[in-house]
């Protein structure tokens, strides 16, 4: 015959795991059904628990497994880690994973030198997270300043870079290769399907989205149609008339400084002629300081482009959007429609 005793215990067993089924369906409840779905193999979740840490009221946003096997993605991943051992062999550096290898800043930060010429005051190698995440901080602010991308526009942060973030890496060495290595034959239109899992007081939240990687070249080309990919493609014998058009207009305005361009291509890449003709039709005054006068690199060159729009930006000038890499290029279609932008307001002006 059972004791009092032991039936008590046997009822409060019987009560302890209702209670253990009640709150796991609870939990299950408070998880959109994606985030299960997507962890469909147990392995993968028991990692995704080990590995990604997400505190209360924390974001996170990560490529789901089954872009895994993306072909594109492949190749692109392929292609960035064979551009940073091209670039970087000269300092015996190879890199084989992009999460694994880049996560603690000395690639980066090789990269950057090598790339920008710049010289960050970092140490070579950070031993410990918390030197990793000092030399990061330093890193992440050279390539939003060379980039001139403010805060919001990041699609990283040393904390997911840390992380070895593969979602956050791709996009900073795209930004980079497209920045500093334009010529870089990116694949177009990578995509991977994202999950957003934030941390919230009733469980996790999650949310779905396809994310660009890198542009979708055909679809910018369409969106971007103009006139001018009219007179390139259809009516190039006209092509010559309208290059002297502009040069007639471009020299009647910086000959009253003793200046003459001869050939668009080349005589606009460095940026320098396009501030001097913009501060000379719009009253700027332009310091010295701000500007590479005789520019030594990509990077002085890209520096003074970039200026040059957003003079024409804060001017109503240019409605349009532009790489500056593409006038660094010598990119004839770019650099014309930017001296349209000029021409168009002044012709009237002189008329």
């Amino acid at each position: 015959m059972q004791s009092r005793a032991f039936c008590l215990f046997k009822e409060e067993v019987k009560q302890l795991k209702q209670f253990g089924t009640a709150v796991y369906q609870e939990q299950e409840k408070t998880m959109d059904s994606d985030f299960l779905n997507v962890f469909t193999q147990p392995s993968t979740l028991d990692r995704f628990l080990n590995e990604t840490v997400i505190a209360k009221g924390e974001k996170r946003k990560l490529i789901k497994p089954t872009s895994s096997n993306n072909p594109k993605l492949e190749q692109l991943k392929l292609l960035l880690i064979d551009w940073i051992n091209r670039t970087l062999q000269e300092e015996h550096i190879v890199v084989k994973s992009l999460e694994e290898d880049l996560y603690d800043g000395l690639v980066l930060h090789h990269l950057l030198e090598k790339l920008g010429s710049l010289k960050l005051d970092v140490d070579k190698i950070a031993l410990t997270e918390k030197k990793q995440r000092q030399k990061l901080s330093v890193i992440m602010e050279a390539v939003a300043k060379c980039l001139q991308l403010e805060e919001s526009q990041l699609k990283w942060s040393v904390e997911s870079i840390l992380t070895k973030d593969l979602l956050s890496t791709l996009h900073l060495l795209v930004a980079i290769a497209q920045h500093f290595d334009p010529s870089l034959a990116l694949p177009p239109n990578v995509q991977v399907e994202t999950i957003t899992i934030e941390n919230t007081s009733r469980g996790l939240k999650t949310s779905n989205a396809v994310e660009n990687i890198t542009d979708d070249k055909e679809n910018t080309e369409a969106q971007s149609n103009d006139a001018f990919d009219e007179l390139f493609s259809r009516a190039p014998d006209k092509l010559e008339a309208v290059k002297k058009v502009f040069l007639q207009f471009v020299n009647q305005h910086l000959g009253k400084l003793g200046l003459s361009v001869k050939d668009i291509e080349s005589q606009f890449s460095d940026g320098v002629i396009l501030l001097i003709l913009i501060g000379q039709l719009e009253g700027y005054f332009l310091n010295l300081r701000n500007f590479f006068l005789t520019p030594a690199s990509t990077t002085e060159m890209l520096h003074n482009v970039n200026l040059a729009l957003d003079l024409l930006a804060d001017g109503g000038l240019l409605n349009f959007s532009v790489k500056s890499e593409d006038i660094v290029n010598g990119d004839m279609k770019t650099t014309m429609r930017i001296l349209y932008c000029l021409y168009s307001k002044y012709k009237t002006k002189e008329a």
